[in-house]
Order: structure tokens, then C-alpha cells, then sequence
């Protein structure tokens, strides 16, 4: 029996002698990789397939709706700033920003006179460690803008289902012809349906105080045809996928040409809380998770109760389920960041007896910490993934 099998059976027994919970509550707050230092400039910037890049560092980009202030105490890899979507108690929230390109027939159009038929979005979000509440309604859609009125041929959203997300597609097409009149025009939209959500509880306090990044892909259908595609990925894993839509039945006047990320909680926030979005990316071609160093630095969320921290560690694996480990730290102590390479660890099975990881690859990191009476926490799940 491997480790992590007979951590398992233990666990097991402790749940099943009813000890479970309070054992669990007795030990350090599990941590996680908050974020890491990307390569700079990133290659996404000259990337010939991306529309829209915003890292929030520079210069305020142009949008066609800019709501909300960049929030330069909150940056991914620690530096630079986010965009902020604030929530006093009991309102649904300021910030917003509001991309136009392609053939839209108004705003502040990028790439003007380009019919886009397939899209991927990304963007990193983080919630206010403690995140409370599940999830506010909207977080990022993708739109067919039809007219200067804004009335839509079809919408990707991407939306909360509780402390998850999940994907709600729908079209104001019939045929060849638009039927809707306005945004959201609810009354004429065709709901091309929602389920399942994702696995990864987004929203969940436990994943609160870090930043998960999460991708989203539209594919039109041919005209005529029922072959569109709308699919989700959270933190690296593929979490909601809707084959076989209908978007556009056989129009094909207007393509993919908006891309929206959104505050709005329908019931209003119950504690006043924030979240940030950072690394905002639309691009023709697959996206992922950021790129990085061959030796990348690596930051880890504050140490959370009960006692103080003494120490902590991370592995780095090659898969998103940890079977191929190719750096372990040693005891990091005195700070929450560290440098993945020979100094602060050894790298092992693919990579033994290397100085970095390899160019090209996806990586995955998990982590636990130490308080000062010894105890360990549990090991985080393997989270985090970068390119190098």
C-alpha cells in the first residue's frame, strides 16, 4: 500500500470513529500556492492569436465599460494590481470591464471587421480569504453583439451554482434570424441548459485567499448544424463541457465579438467582502495557466491558525494528480516564498539530478505547514498549475 492510500484508510477511520472533525480542526489550517512570478513581458503579449491581454500592472487599458478601480494591493506573484469587484453587505457589488472586438456594431471595437467563431478567455480570480456566501451570479460571459441596440445572438455565460461554477449557454437565434431585441433580453432567449457544474467549489471559503485561474472556450456551430462547443477549465482540470449546441442555427452575419468580466450578485453580498480578477487574456488559441521561470518563485498563502507558523513545504509535480513528483523542498522557514531549484530542494524521478524543471512543461504544486508545537498540516490538493 502506497502513502497516500494508507493516509486515506486513516482518515477513514478517524471519520468513522467520529473523530474526524475535531481531529481535523486541531491541526494548522491547510495552505495552498497562492500564485508564482511569471515571466515578464509575457508571451502573450505579441502572441499573434490573442485579442485582448491585461495584467492590470501599466497603463489603464481602453474598454468599452470600465467599472471599479484596479486594486494595487492585490497582484498575482505578489506585485503589480488586480481588478477589484467590491461588496459592501447587502449590494451585488461594484467593478466590472467590458471587451469589444471583431464585428461588433459599437463600442470600443479591437480588431475591427474580424468574424471570430471560436474564442478562449481567461482570467485569475481570488476571493477575500474567508469568502462567505457561495458565489455571486455572474463572474465572465462571452456575447454575439448583433446590434448598436446590444441585442445578443448568443451568450456564453459562465456563471455560480452555489460555491461552483458552471456554464449556461443560450441563443436569441431561430433559424437565420435574431429574435432578441435588447440585452438580456430574457423573454426571447433559448437556454441551451446547465449542467453539470463543476467539482471545484470556486467560491468555497476553503479555496478563498488565492488565485485560481479559470479558462472558458466558445466554438460556433457550423451554420445549420448542431456542433458548437462551450467548455470550462478551473485551476488546470476540464470541470463543465456543453457539446452539440446550436448558437447561431444558420446566421453568420456576426461572430463572437465580446467578452465580459462581471461583479453582479443577484441577492446581494451577506458580509461585506471583495474579490480581484487579474491576467486577463482572449485569445484564439487554448490559453493556460501562466508562464514562468525554469526556476520559478513560488508564494504561499499566510499561515492561518491555530498557533504560529514554523515551517512548510511543497512538492511540484508533472500531472495534475501528483504521480510524477519532480522537486520536493526542504523546510522553508522565516518566509512565504520560495525558489523552486537545487538551493531549496532536490529535484527527483523524471528530473533527478537536474538544476530546473524542464522547458515547455505543465506543472502542478502542492503544499502543507508546520506550527511551532510540530504538527503538520494536511497536504493541499494538487493545485496551482504553470508553464515554464
Amino acid at each position: 500500500m502506497g502513502k497516500l492510500e494508507l493516509l486515506a484508510c486513516c482518515l477513514e477511520v478517524v471519520s468513522a470513529l467520529g473523530l474526524g472533525s475535531a481531529w481535523a480542526e486541531s491541526l494548522p489550517a491547510t495552505p495552498r500556492i497562492d500564485s508564482l512570478v511569471s515571466l515578464r513581458p509575457s508571451p502573450l503579449e505579441t502572441d499573434a492569436a490573442v485579442i485582448w491581454y491585461d495584467d492590470f500592472d501599466g497603463p489603464q487599458k481602453q474598454y468599452t465599460e470600465s467599472q471599479g478601480r484596479v486594486d494595487t494591493s492585490q497582484g498575482f506573484g505578489g506585485s503589480g494590481g488586480s481588478m477589484l469587484s467590491f461588496y459592501k453587505k447587502g449590494t451585488r457589488g461594484v467593478g466590472n470591464r467590458k471587451v469589444f472586438f471583431g464585428d461588433s456594431p459599437t463600442g470600443k471595437v479591437v480588431n475591427k471587421g474580424r468574424q471570430y467563431d471560436e474564442i478562449y478567455w481567461r482570467v485569475y480570480v481570488k476571493h477575500q480569504h474567508g469568502w462567505t456566501g457561495g458565489g455571486p451570479a455572474k463572474l465572465s460571459r462571452a456575447t454575439s453583439i448583433v446590434s448598436p441596440g446590444w441585442a445578443q445572438g448568443m451568450i456564453a455565460h459562465v456563471w455560480s451554482s452555489g460555491e461552483a461554477l458552471t456554464l449556461d449557454p443560450a441563443t436569441g437565434i431561430r433559424a437565420d434570424s435574431v429574435v432578441t431585441t435588447k440585452y438580456n433580453d430574457f423573454g426571447n432567449l433559448k437556454w441551451l441548459g446547465n449542467r453539470p457544474a463543476s467539482s471545484f467549489k470556486l467560491h468555497s471559503t476553503e479555496e478563498s485567499g488565492r488565485w485560481v485561474c479559470v479558462e472558458a472556450r466558445v466554438k460556433l456551430n457550423t451554420p445549420g448544424k448542431k456542433d458548437g462547443l462551450n467548455q470550462l477549465w478551473i485551476d488546470g482540470r476540464l470541470e463543465a463541457e456543453r457539446k452539440g449546441l446550436d448558437w447561431r442555427g444558420s446566421y453568420t452575419r456576426h461572430g463572437i465579438n465580446a467578452v465580459f468580466l462581471e461583479t453582479y450578485w443577484n441577492k446581494g453580498s451577506p458580509v461585506t467582502q471583495s474579490r480581484w480578477f487579474d491576467n486577463f487574456v482572449i485569445s484564439t488559441r487554448p490559453i493556460g495557466p501562466v508562464v514562468c521561470l525554469r526556476n520559478p518563485i513560488l508564494l504561499k498563502t499566510p499561515y492561518q491558525g491555530p498557533g504560529a507558523q514554523q515551517n512548510w513545504q511543497v512538492e511540484i509535480a508533472a500531472d495534475e494528480r501528483g504521480e510524477n513528483v519532480v522537486w520536493k523542498s526542504g523546510l522553508v522557514e522565516t518566509t512565504n516564498k520560495v525558489r523552486v531549484g537545487p538551493e531549496a530542494g532536490r529535484f527527483v524521478g523524471l528530473l533527478s539530478g537536474k538544476a530546473r524543471l524542464d522547458a515547455g512543461g505543465v506543472y502542478f504544486a502542492r503544499v502543507r505547514q508546520q506550527r511551532t508545537d510540530g504538527t503538520w498540516s494536511l497536504w493541499s490538493p494538487w493545485h496551482q498549475p504553470f508553464k515554464t
